[in-house]
């Protein structure tokens, strides 16, 4: 059995935790034990979250679930720019596969709930599809 983690952004709590219990039953199914369950404060905190969780031998593989909601602002677009290639480098530099379940960037609220659970579903897909080494 594969062993995962899965890192939270806590900004937007009871969404994410919905898409905790779908990620978990996804995970189970496909046979991915989540070891870890790590709650950051938001989406820049994820790449320096993930390095250390991928750095540990038991991990397998990780799962990332967060929503950057359009603001005001470009900061959510920014912040994707910096995290998202962050995650990529991390990913290549461990040869551990991370799924991204992060939805947006520049989502708009009445967006956000369809998206929920597919996102959950397809990153947890990700990760396994990945630790399966082809022949």
């Amino acid at each position: 059995m594969n062993n995962i983690s899965i890192i939270l952004g806590k900004f937007h709590e009871s969404l994410i935790k919905e898409m905790l219990a779908e990620a978990k039953v996804v995970a189970s199914s496909l046979n991915l034990q989540v070891k870890e369950e790590i709650w950051v404060p938001g989406s820049y905190e994820v790449p320096l979250a993930l390095k250390r969780t991928l750095s540990k031998s038991d991990i397998h593989g990780a799962v990332l679930l967060g929503i950057i909601e359009r603001g005001e602002t470009k900061h959510g677009l920014v912040m994707a720019q910096s995290v998202f290639p962050a995650v990529i480098q991390l990913q290549l530099e461990t040869n551990k596969p991370v799924g991204i379940g992060i939805i947006g960037p520049e989502v708009l609220p009445e967006q956000i709930r369809p998206r929920l659970l597919p996102h959950a579903r397809a990153a947890v897909e990700a990760v396994a599809s990945m630790l399966v080494v082809p022949e």
